[in-house]
């Protein structure tokens, strides 16, 4: 569920109890440590575009009774990137992949090792790039699983497993601790959370409801219902700090729209959710807040712990799974003007805020960064607390940013590396198929080009920006629901203080896509400017219409998103009772339907209109050597040969065979016209008996060219070629 840059350290985590002792020394050393790298990097310049994505892969296992978890995650990454590893030298730069663990022990994540660059033909590649990488995991995979692009497995939490509940590490009493990859920091971090808590997560979703239905919630209780989810992130590398700060801000305001373009996720546990997104569902997973930290007003007989962040008393209004906080461009020009519209107030830790204030950061980013240390870091290894050294290291600092997990991330040039500043879009959810996860990787990156290039505005109150997160979880939302937007997004020379210049209406995702009355362009038609203006190539601006296209049939409801299609799925199918249950069998057949979408053997019009995925194969996976080949004996080469030369001489016959079926068509088809005629002017109605041996002579006719004809379909079937000839 995007584990957002963490390092997976070895050694040993330090139990919670044990690791008490140590957050405060983290805390201050984080804030430290971000001071340094800040000053260190504060000027780094990149002059190119680069950007890159994540997705996310469940291996699941099918039988006749219905479908499991394939526990084999660890495995099958190990085997892609040992045969990574081995063609190296036969995979050019642009097709080499990185594959990484995640937090399921059922799944597994890849990125192209090298990012794409900012030319247009790198939108291409994008596409290319995930069928490469879907390909290399059909590989890896037995022959009783799939590997479907779907969000969530449907029966997680509601299958029949003899796996053992209420484990040391989830306390669980849905699902079994052999669901949590096995490194130490993933069962580390779910039992964390519950020790800080005070209690397992619960999680809590409305239950879809239908004419048999009982009840009107679906509840869960551990992590890996949120983190076991699979997602579409892009992270995008900018000019340079200010830069960063700038995209910080406008994706935090796209990201709730494009939650909603892509949502994905209508069962959880075994059950159809009146849901569509994940987003919730994931924060509720890892909320690790004290009760007190939870309510709405602080008891005056609670006194805490002092070693837990505001000694686990401050009210935190969310979980660390939630969106961004506030916005962070410092830009001084006339349309700009981040601060005013940071109208949500956020939770500090003073004494945070004040050392970087003193340090000359400046409010906004301060705000931003002390936001952060108002949580408590959730794993830390024996060995790595005191031992790392702030000047060079940033351990601490990236031991709380990594598990603040925000809509957008902004993330600073990793220690000891070239990458620039940088900053991830987390809230797609991934795709069935890889040209629509191509499509709306590549719309993100041409927005924020748009944006960039013709200096455009579309900041809205931050309040705004959550509410728009929490409708982009209804029902339908891609097409029916409404989201808060600016009516005119000002450009270079517009003041901003106007009332006009600054309105925020409510416009359906189909208005923000392609405009609204004379006032609001549309981002698509912007984009498409933008690709003219530079001057696209044909082949490129030809894809980027067919990804365009899609986005707005689906934000119309010409085009289903997939979680609507899902949920018709389920809602059709014959073992469904309309109780909301999503059975074992429906189960299966939902993720071989998806698998067989993902690879190309199913198109499905509701979901894609006219776009056909080519198909995926296994065989295509990598590259295949013009290598010398040497045969054993000079009689096995003659074998094959012979082989080769007797079916050139069928293939020859064959074509022969062709044209003689063609002629003998013609000519009964000639016969038959003449046939006709000849019946015609022997009708009776023209006072003339027709001559019963004219009759059969025709007759005859026509059948001796008709059993000439079966004759040369005969000759045709037994000559069939293999695929892949051609006539």
């Amino acid at each position: 569920m995007g584990k957002g840059g963490a390092v997976l350290t070895v050694g040993r985590p330090l139990p919670w109890q044990e690791a008490k002792d140590k957050l405060t020394y983290v805390r201050q050393h984080g804030v430290d440590q971000f001071i340094q790298h800040y000053r260190r990097h504060e000027t780094k310049q990149r002059d190119t575009l680069l950007y890159g994505d994540e997705i996310e892969y469940g291996l699941f296992k099918l039988s006749s009774d219905g479908a499991s978890l394939s526990l084999r995650g660890g495995e099958v990454r190990s085997l892609l990137s040992n045969r990574e590893a081995e063609e190296r030298r036969a995979i050019p730069e642009s097709g080499k992949v990185t594959w990484h663990p995640e937090y399921g022990s059922w799944m597994v994540e890849s990125t192209p090792e090298k990012p794409y660059s900012g030319y247009t033909d790198d939108l291409r590649r994008v596409e290319s790039s995930m069928r490469s990488r879907r390909a290399r995991l059909l590989m890896a995979l037995k022959d009783n699983e799939v590997a479907p692009t779907v969000v969530a497995f449907p029966l997680l939490g509601a299958s029949n497993d003899e796996l053992p509940r209420n484990g040391p590490v989830a306390s669980s009493v849905l699902v079994p601790d052999d669901v949590i990859n096995p490194h130490p920091r993933f069962g580390a971090l779910t039992k964390n959370i519950r020790e800080r808590r005070g209690s397992n997560v619960e999680v809590i979703a409305p239950l879809f409801q239908d004419d048999n239905t009982t009840g009107d919630a679906i509840k869960a209780d551990a992590m890996a219902f949120g983190m076991g989810c699979c997602c579409l992130q892009v992270t995008f590398q900018c000019r340079d700090v200010d830069e960063s700060r700038h995209v910080y801000d406008q994706l935090a305001v796209l990201a709730p729209i494009m939650m909603a373009l892509t949502a994905a996720t209508p069962i959880l546990a075994g059950k159809l959710q009146d849901h569509d997104c994940r987003w919730d569902i994931v924060s509720q997973s890892v909320d690790d807040r004290t009760t007190d930290e939870r309510r709405t007003s602080l008891s005056s007989s609670s006194k805490g712990d002092k070693r837990l962040a505001g000694s686990g008393t401050r009210k935190l209004r969310t979980s660390r799974y939630s969106a961004a906080a506030s916005y962070v461009c410092r830009r001084c020009d006339l349309h700009s003007c981040a601060a005013r519209y940071n109208d949500v107030e956020v939770e500090v830790d003073e004494s945070a805020l004040q050392k970087l204030k003193k340090e000359g950061i400046d409010d906004l980013l301060a705000t931003h960064v002390a936001h952060l240390f108002v949580r408590d870091p959730l794993v830390i290894f024996d060995g790595l607390c005191e031992e790392v050294d702030d000047n060079t290291q940033t351990d601490h600092f990236e031991n709380l940013q990594s598990t603040n997990w925000n809509s957008v991330r902004w993330k600073p040039p990793p220690a000891d590396s070239n990458i620039g500043w940088r900053v991830e879009l987390r809230t797609m959810e991934v795709q069935l198929t890889d040209f629509e996860n191509a499509a709306f990787t590549v719309f993100c990156v041409l927005v924020l080009r748009v944006l960039l290039s013709f200096d455009l505005n579309i900041y809205v109150p931050m309040s705004k920006v959550h509410e728009n997160m929490d409708r982009a979880h209804s029902r339908g939302a891609a097409s029916q629901q409404k989201f808060w937007w600016r009516s005119h997004m000002v450009v270079p020379g517009e003041p901003c203080a106007g009332d006009r210049e600054d309105s925020v209406v409510e416009m359906t995702l189909l208005e923000i896509l392609t405009g609204k009355g004379g006032y609001y362009p549309g981002l698509v038609p912007l984009v498409l400017v933008y690709l003219d203006s530079i001057g696209c190539d044909p082949d490129t601006a030809s894809r980027v219409q067919a990804y365009v296209d899609l986005i707005v049939k689906r934000a119309s409801g010409e085009l289903q998103t997939a979680a609507a299609w899902q949920r018709d799925f389920v809602c059709t199918h014959p073992d469904y009772k309309k109780d909301s249950v999503v059975s074992p069998t429906i189960a299966r057949d939902l993720l071989q339907r998806c698998h067989s979408i993902g690879v190309g053997d199913v198109h499905e019009p509701s979901l894609l209109g006219e776009n056909v995925v080519a198909p995926v194969r296994k065989e295509n996976a990598y590259n295949v050597q013009l290598s010398r080949v040497h045969f054993q004996t000079s009689s096995s080469l003659c074998t094959l040969l012979d082989q080769y030369a007797e079916r050139a001489l069928l293939v020859k016959k064959r074509k022969s065979v062709v044209e003689d079926v063609a002629r003998l068509r013609n000519e009964l088809d000639e016969k038959e016209k003449e046939l006709k005629e000849l019946n015609d002017a022997l009708e009776p109605s023209n006072g003339v008996q027709r001559s019963p041996s004219l009759n059969r002579l025709h007759s005859e006719e026509g059948e001796n060219l008709a059993v000439t004809l079966e004759r040369m379909r005969g000759i045709s079937e037994t000559l069939e070629p293999a695929a892949g000839d051609g006539v």
